[in-house]
């Protein structure tokens, strides 16, 4: 591997952290402070966030990281260079499966139930208890895969010859 490619490999180990850690920030105490106020308004905020996390920044940090990890992928299997290599496609893997596979299969269809659910309903507070539990336990796996992710891409640059 080049300068360039450790940086762009490095770049990517950045872009991990980043999404990793917005999923952090919603498992170690976001999703507390929503829990702890009286139900309908934790659902009612949580609808709003569902809403304004689908933007071109937040997107393309989630979704461009993707789109990178693969490209990794493919480029650590034609240019194979060990445990390096071992080490890219590790990385890949764990964002794909464990950031966007979950994210598309787990909680997107969660926030989906949870968008037609009325705040006022009488059967909110179960609803929304439910809903933070089984999300915030899929968040914790995307927190993790993000991380995991960054310091994989890490490693494969440490592995690498200069």
């Amino acid at each position: 591997m080049g300068g360039t490619d450790m940086i762009l490999i490095a770049a990517t180990a950045i872009a991990c952290a980043i999404v990793g850690g917005v999923f952090f920030a919603f498992s170690s105490f976001v999703m507390r402070a929503l829990t702890r106020m009286p139900p309908g308004q934790g659902l009612a905020a949580f609808q709003s966030i569902n809403i304004v996390v689908i933007n071109p920044v937040f997107m393309t940090a989630l979704f461009g990281t993707g789109i990178a990890c693969a490209a990794w992928s493919l480029y650590a299997v034609m240019q194979w260079q060990g445990k390096a290599s071992a080490c890219l496609i590790g990385a890949s893997l764990t964002y794909l499966l464990g950031t966007i596979v979950v994210t598309m299969v787990c909680n997107v269809p969660l926030n989906d139930a949870l968008a037609a659910i009325n705040p006022a309903s009488s059967n909110s507070a179960s609803l929304w208890a439910e809903y933070a539990r089984q999300w915030t336990a899929w968040n914790h796996v995307r927190t993790i895969s993000g991380i995991a992710a960054a310091a994989l891409f890490l490693i494969a640059i440490s592995l690498s010859s200069f």
